[in-house]
């Protein structure tokens, strides 16, 4: 919607190289010029190229903690938009049992619990890349597929864009009917 989201694709791993969507952009009318080539830190590598998002940085960390890591993305939906928020002080919330789980790699079976990191929305990109640096680099803290940051939306990531994008079809899927599930409690 608008010109929220963006997308990257790693275009080469040595040295680390972004194709990244430009800053402002509304991603269902991206052109050629659209895009802006970084390094590792997020740094345009190529001048005249128009500004990149201002969360470049969030795809830097995952890209290189990652080396199967080939495309990331972020959207905003309402559904995890209302999630990140009620579940904020948790820091997180669990899925379980649905049959979707299986789409997102590596679960073979809808008897998983899969738990879902929100960190906090900040303007302070690099602070929040650390975050979510510390948690990626740690295998113990679930950081397997994505994460939401509160009152703003997802990241996920893939080994190439159809997999990110399945991967946020999967999540979308979830959230909506976790969302509704707990509508319908008794």
């Amino acid at each position: 919607m608008g010109t929220s989201s963006n997308y990257s694709v790693v275009a080469s791993r040595h040295p680390l190289k972004l194709v990244v969507t430009a800053s402002g952009k509304h991603k269902e009318m991206l052109a050629a010029e659209d895009f802006v080539v970084t390094d590792e830190h997020g740094q345009p590598t190529v001048p005249g190229q128009p500004k990149s998002s201002a969360e470049t940085l969030l795809h830097c960390v995952v890209a290189n903690a990652r080396p199967e890591v080939g495309a990331i993305l972020h959207t905003h939906s309402v559904w995890s938009t209302v999630l990140s928020d009620y579940f904020f002080e948790e820091k997180g919330f669990e899925i379980e049992g649905f049959e979707m789980l299986k789409g997102l790699s590596g679960i073979s079976t809808h008897e998983t619990r899969h738990w879902v990191n929100i960190f906090p929305n900040t303007q302070d990109i690099p602070v929040l890349a650390k975050q979510v640096e510390a948690f990626i680099q740690d295998p113990e803290k679930g950081l397997t597929h994505g994460y939401l940051i509160h009152q703003h939306g997802l990241y996920t990531w893939g080994k190439d864009i159809d997999e990110a994008r399945r991967h946020i079809e999967v999540y979308e899927f979830l959230f909506e009917c976790l969302a509704r599930k707990m509508m319908l409690k008794r």
